[in-house]
């Protein structure tokens, strides 16, 4: 029985039954369709698809409009095997057969504002809809739900919404979805939460199963409603959907999904939760609403022994217009905080690496010990991870995760000139383009991907790997710093300023590397003041090219004594660099004129640099870049 004023959600599974509980499409397809058993006509799925595309709280592009009508039809004709991303891009965006869904993620993207669009909708104007309709992640087939609830529209044109046709559901794809008694003010929520996490778990590396080495486990408790009325009880809903979609961006850990949050009390014990389902940190917060503000308070906490790692307020002034998009900004804060590089997890698994044994062969702490490793690198760090990370992918060759990290570990053989091997940049792109074969939305894998491309002497398309890997995961200041410094070095300096910038005020934590970059870039822009405050506040000893960034901003202040003292060193740390200045400035794709002026740097600081290129010619430093 529903009780009166909630709903019930129903998923179908392709004529073979419903359930409350579990339901599985394992064995859902096309040839399912004429059964007598599914709930739901085709018609009255036509019918929902025509009221979202009419309505006003349904915010797609017409682009967008036409790619839901067509995987809705094509599923309803049975078709569902040929919806893929090239058959979208030909016949719904007009592209030509040269197509390669490999290098334009364009049908992914509007994928992504689809899904986004249908969440809004169902939030609005779609909460009492009978049928619901949601396009997983990972593919673009809709699945079709019934909503029962005192309310909801559910009659086709024949006065009833329950016919003997049955509606296709998505072939050979295996989900498991559960219901939930939930308020109906904050049923679209849960749709929208299904939609996201129907497998209940995220695991590391993007791939399938108890194969592949897992991260710390961290839970997401329902946030606690504190305040009266419908707004609270939305608000409260829809933030922790969100917050669990935020975290899962992050491939580092695993995430357990919405459907896990929900059957979990409120006030239920986190040392239970240890025990029983091996949670190492759970996350919690409630909601408070008045006439005037919207606060939320949140707080993680170590399931082990219950101590409070970190915890945060947030206070927003409560109006419509900004409901929404303040649970978008919360959610991001949040998962920023905790799930990043060098955030709350990252420190607290950091302490228990440091007791770990150098040779222990548990694949996720090779992860970590990379992070270490890139907070303060040093040669000796960097032979430790590279062999750890080989044996990671030897045993466990599905890994994403680690082959993306080893692949920015070959890089580092040129880049920073640690234990440098014959070939590390084709390994860097081989290992980076294993990553993203096993995991092309794995932000890691196209990191080192877009290194890779860079020390290849590729930057357009390190640029655009970069962008691609941003726009998966806007809040990871790894890739913000990483964008920054190859956008910067390549001559678009501000905007590589810029997002350096932005990395730092979102991790101070890792703010040796932004700032060492910072320093570097603004060199570039003869901002010396700048340069200087960034570079003293930069402890990257272990890095030859500190040293050498080091020496040429002390050189341009007139800090002499200093600027020598470096320059020495790093020539001790690398005695290759200065030998072959130009080609080591050229394979970071730096343009001629800051080439020159880091030349020029080293003079003053006591390096006899070699003789520019032949037809390379002096260009006076002039006043500040701006691009």
């Amino acid at each position: 029985m529903v009780g009166n004023g909630s709903r019930r959600i129903l998923l179908i599974d392709g004529g073979n039954g419903r359930s409350e509980e579990t339901v599985s499409l394992a064995d859902s397809s096309t040839s399912d369709v004429g059964k007598a058993d599914s709930p739901v006509s085709p018609e009255v799925v036509r019918q929902a698809v025509d009221r979202i595309v009419a309505s006003a709280d349904f915010s797609a592009s017409e682009r967008a409009r036409n790619f839901l009508k067509y995987v809705v039809e094509e599923t309803l004709e049975g078709r569902s095997d040929r919806i893929k991303a090239f058959t979208v891009a030909v016949e719904v965006f007009g592209r030509d057969d040269t197509f390669d869904a490999q290098n334009d993620p364009v049908v992914r993207i509007e994928a992504g504002r689809l899904r986004r669009a249908l969440e809004h909708y169902y939030l609005l104007e779609g909460k009492d809809d009978c049928v619901v309709i949601e396009i997983p992640k990972g593919g673009y087939v809709p699945v079709f739900g019934v909503n029962r609830t005192e309310g909801a529209v559910d009659a086709d044109a024949d006065g009833s919404a329950v016919s003997d046709a049955p509606v296709a559901a998505a072939p050979d794809r295996t989900r498991r979805w559960r219901s939930h008694l939930v308020p109906g003010a904050i049923v679209a929520v849960v749709v929208a939460g299904v939609a996201a996490y129907a497998t209940g778990m995220m695991s590391i590396g993007g791939g399938a199963g108890d194969s592949l080495p897992k991260g710390p486990t961290l839970l997401v408790l329902p946030f606690s409603d504190l305040g009266d009325g419908p707004v609270s009880a939305l608000y409260s809903a829809a933030l922790t959907d969100e917050v669990v979609s935020e975290l899962a961006r992050f491939k580092e850990i695993t995430v357990y999904g919405v459907q896990t949050s929900r059957s979990v009390k409120v006030d239920a014990d986190v040392t239970a939760l240890k025990r029983d389902r091996d949670v190492a940190y759970v996350l919690e917060g409630s909601v408070r609403t008045d006439s005037e503000r919207i606060r939320v308070s949140s707080r993680l906490l170590n399931s082990a022994s219950g101590a409070v790692l970190w915890s945060r307020r947030f206070a927003y002034p409560l109006t419509a217009s900004d409901l929404f998009g303040i649970q978008v900004e919360t959610a991001e804060e949040v998962a920023t905080a905790i799930a990043q590089p060098y955030g709350i997890v990252f420190r607290a698994e950091a302490a228990r690496e440091r007791d770990a044994p150098p040779d222990d062969l548990e694949a996720y702490l090779c992860t970590l010990r990379y992070y270490v490793y890139r907070a303060g690198p040093s040669a000796a760090k960097h032979a430790e991870v590279r062999d750890c990370l080989e044996r990671a992918v030897a045993a466990f060759p599905s890994y994403a995760t680690a082959w993306g990290l080893l692949g920015l570990v070959y890089v580092d053989e040129v880049r920073a000139g640690f234990n440098p091997s014959p070939d590390a940049v084709k390994r860097g792109l081989e290992a980076a383009n294993t990553a993203t074969r096993l995991d092309p939305d794995n932000v890691r894998a196209l990191q080192a991907l877009a290194m890779a491309y860079s020390y290849n002497r590729q930057p357009a398309e390190a640029f655009e790997v970069s962008q691609k890997a941003i726009a998966l995961n806007p809040n990871d200041t790894e890739l913000l710093g990483q964008l920054g410094l190859l956008t910067g070095l390549s001559g678009r300096m501000q905007e590589g300023r810029d997002l350096l910038e932005r990395a730092l005020a979102k991790n101070p934590g890792h703010s040796s590397f932004y700032r060492g970059a910072l320093a570097t870039i603004a060199y570039m822009q003869h901002d010396y003041e700048k340069a200087l405050s960034e570079i003293d506040k930069t402890d990257l000893t272990g890095l030859p090219i500190y040293h050498g960034v080091a020496a040429i901003v002390y050189a341009q202040n007139g800090l002499d004594e200093k600027a020598r003292a470096m320059a020495v060193r790093f020539q001790e740390m690398a005695p290759g660099f200065i030998p072959n200045l130009w080609d080591e400035l050229t394979i970071r794709n730096i343009p001629q004129q800051s080439q020159l002026d880091i030349a020029d740097g080293l003079s003053k600081a006591g390096v006899v640099v070699p003789s520019p290129p032949t037809g390379t010619s002096r260009i006076e430093a002039g006043p500040a870049s701006t691009n």
